[in-house]
């Protein structure tokens, strides 16, 4: 059975290559990109003002930059590093 990842709600450009994800179940991840930037196709990342072209698409299934390099949205959601979670579990 194929798990469901949240929508991504919002995103946000930290420091040093990294993205902060908040998604629909109120968790806040922190994610690398930096490990990715590398060869032809992430290379163009490297560029701080091109990185910053990063948006939301898919009605918050996934991220992907201008030229539509992307990272798989089950990658930002299983690797990305819980930093906080806004909805409190009753």
């Amino acid at each position: 059975m194929k798990k469901m990842i949240p929508k991504i709600l919002g995103i946000e450009i930290v420091e040093n290559y990294k993205i902060k994800l908040n998604y629909e179940t109120g968790e806040v991840k922190l994610f690398d990109v930096l490990p990715y930037i590398s060869g032809t196709w992430y290379k163009e990342l490297e560029n701080e003002k091109y990185f910053n072209t990063i948006h939301i698409v898919s009605n918050g299934k996934g991220i992907e930059w201008e030229h539509r390099q992307d990272i798989a949205p089950h990658e930002l959601y299983e690797m990305g590093i819980s930093i906080k979670n806004v909805i409190e579990n009753k």
